[in-house]
């Protein structure tokens, strides 16, 4: 539960709104209630049951986007409703409502729904006792909403500028381990639903280590930029390359079968031998262990045999390619 709601910042604000609409909302709903007036009383009950089943939603099924569109709603339309029945006290349950919204959707949407609240009330009129106080009222409500509006824009890209970041290697710009256990696991299911066959190949720099020593750890860096660029420009924009530490690397490739995946395997393996070089002029090889994921199989027994073909093909002798599925060394 700590897990979801740290990471998942929809859902922490969905929570928490629900968790202020049950200490904020009861004690009024049964005050109004108490005091006779029934549709007051309704109002707030609805708007209380609305947003405690959009949160259970939100938490059993994850549709945190679909329970955020609701919950905008049911907060901005409930709080125009309740000003509408209640006039001048209850204008002040609606401001916090148009800042929420854009917490809960996205910032389009919640500017949208945040007008049409304000002209509800405006078409309506009750809620206000004279002309000065409706257009004090709306005047700050869309000032409001715009300051919310620029926060939620900035937020957003900021948020997805850091989730990306938090995706990629620094050093050579492909995808990290991270990445690839989300991409695995996604594979995996898609795999089980759709039958699109999967290849997971894991590739390590021969050697790698001497280069550093002898070198540095500059020119070991270049020599790995080197190296993606090099496979980058032998796999097809489907794939997807990983950094898994080191000088490892991982490949995920769909829809490929061990025919077409031989021959692009041993073509990558001579490219490799001719073009990538160390400084003194050695060529730098690489060993490639090959999983095809099998029916019925996770992500973590699928990575383990790709690792256990690279380990034999290590043990073969380095520069060669091994399939966890064959007992073959392929040596190119």
């Amino acid at each position: 539960m700590y897990y979801r709601l740290r990471n998942n910042f929809r859902l922490s604000i969905i929570t928490l709104l629900g968790a202020s609409a049950v200490l904020g909302i009861t004690p009024f709903a049964v005050y109004r209630f108490w005091q006779g007036n029934l549709p007051a009383g309704f109002a707030d009950t609805g708007i209380l049951l609305s947003i405690c089943m959009a949160v259970v939603y939100a938490w059993r099924t994850g549709d945190t986007d679909r329970a955020g569109f609701v919950l905008a709603l049911v907060a901005v339309g409930g709080g125009a409703t309740v000003a509408t029945l209640l006039g001048e006290v209850g204008l002040f349950w609606l401001f916090p409502s148009l800042i929420t919204s854009f917490f809960l959707t996205s910032a389009l949407i919640a500017v949208l729904v945040n007008f049409g609240a304000l002209g509800f009330l405006l078409a309506e009129g009750t809620a206000f006792s004279s002309q000065e106080q409706m257009w004090s009222f709306v005047t700050t409500a869309i000032v409001v909403s715009c300051c919310a509006y620029v926060f939620a824009l900035r937020n957003d890209s900021q948020r997805e500028r850091l989730e990306h970041l938090a995706t990629l290697d620094p050093l050579t710009g492909v995808k990290n381990r991270r990445s690839m256990d989300q991409e695995l696991a996604a594979a995996v299911l898609a795999s089980q639903r759709n039958g699109v066959s999967y290849a997971l190949v894991v590739l390590d720099l021969d050697h790698f280590k001497r280069i550093n020593d002898e070198f540095g750890h500059s020119v070991g860096d270049t020599v790995l930029v080197e190296f993606v660029d090099l496979l980058v420009t032998h796999i097809r924009k489907s794939d997807q390359l990983f950094r898994f530490g080191g000088e490892e690397f991982v490949l995920l490739m769909p829809g490929v079968d061990e025919r077409g995946l031989d021959v692009v395997m041993n073509n990558l393996q001579h490219s490799l031998r001719r073009s990538l070089k160390s400084p003194g002029g050695q060529a730098v090889t690489a060993s490639l262990g090959i999983a095809l994921l099998q029916d019925g199989e996770s992500a973590a027994s699928w990575m383990a045999r790709a690792d256990d073909a690279l380990y034999r093909a290590k043990a073969s002798g380095r520069d060669c390619i091994i399939y966890a599925d064959l007992s073959a060394v392929a040596s190119g």
